[in-house]
């Protein structure tokens, strides 16, 4: 199926082209100002950055959903985001075109939650917030994973940042193996991830997870997640940084989860 999907973009070069002019638009949400390098010419097509505030997403107009958000997560941001009570203004990304973007519909009885890649608990104003809650920065989710997976590593990762000070994070989804499916256009992940750097220890690692309650929780090197995924998500790392290991938060997970 997602073989099928982008086979039928006949303009993937030149809609790839543009997307990498695009690259550096809003660089202080990437480690050394370089953002992913798409490996994977399928990912490739009708790719489109979009800047936010605090954070940064490439979005996949086949998928209709984010390739990947970007965050440069401070320590003082977090403080002013923790006097904000939650908005729920989701909505449809205007500056993309309509036969490339997600609509409310899309989710609406889909028995998917509309999962966050840059968290809205990581926003610290209003406007901020706001550009959180766009179609283009969510996932379709299981919602058991949403709730009992995802939104503990989104609170450890936090409180890791307030511990360090500055973390770089890259969250995004995975498309793998050949029956997945679609909730109205919009393509469903197999598996999700967050790659977290220390500027201060230098190193980096990630969590990868099935998009499923009952998934268990894998941390493995970036290396392994940039083969896995086809994109290299910390480009100006070299590959042996990318294989030391940032000790991350152990999750602790409840126990017979179901989907």
């Amino acid at each position: 199926m997602f073989r099928t999907l982008f086979a039928r973009i006949a303009v993937a070069g030149a809609l790839f082209a543009a997307g990498a002019a695009q690259a550096a638009s809003c660089p202080v949400h990437y480690l050394d100002g370089r953002p992913p390098e798409i490996r994977n010419a399928k990912l490739a097509t009708a790719t489109r950055e979009l800047c936010y505030g605090v954070f940064g997403v490439m979005h996949s107009g086949v998928t209709r959903t984010p390739l990947w958000s970007a965050e440069y997560l401070r320590a003082d941001n977090l403080e002013r985001a923790e006097g904000l009570d939650r908005d729920n203004a989701f909505h449809a990304e205007s500056r993309l075109p309509p036969s490339q973007r997600a609509e409310l519909s899309d989710y609406s009885r889909s028995g998917f939650d509309r999962g966050h890649l840059a968290p809205n608990g990581d926003m610290p104003d209003r406007r901020t917030q706001r550009e959180s809650f766009s179609l283009a920065n969510m996932v379709p989710q299981n919602g058991e994973h949403n709730r009992h997976i995802w939104a503990p590593i989104e609170g450890a990762v936090r409180k890791m940042a307030k511990k360090e000070g500055e973390l770089y994070v890259i969250t995004g989804p995975a498309f793998l193996g050949t029956s997945l499916r679609k909730v109205g256009n919009v393509l469903v992940p197999s598996h999700l991830y967050k790659v977290v750097y220390s500027p201060r220890q230098k190193a980096a690692a990630a969590w990868f997870i099935e998009n499923r309650g009952d998934a268990p929780i894998h941390v493995i090197p970036v290396a392994e997640l940039e083969r896995i995924v086809g994109i290299e998500l910390l480009p100006s790392l070299s590959r042996q940084d990318k294989e030391r290991m940032l000790r991350l938060p152990k999750i602790k997970q409840r126990r017979n989860n179901r989907s």
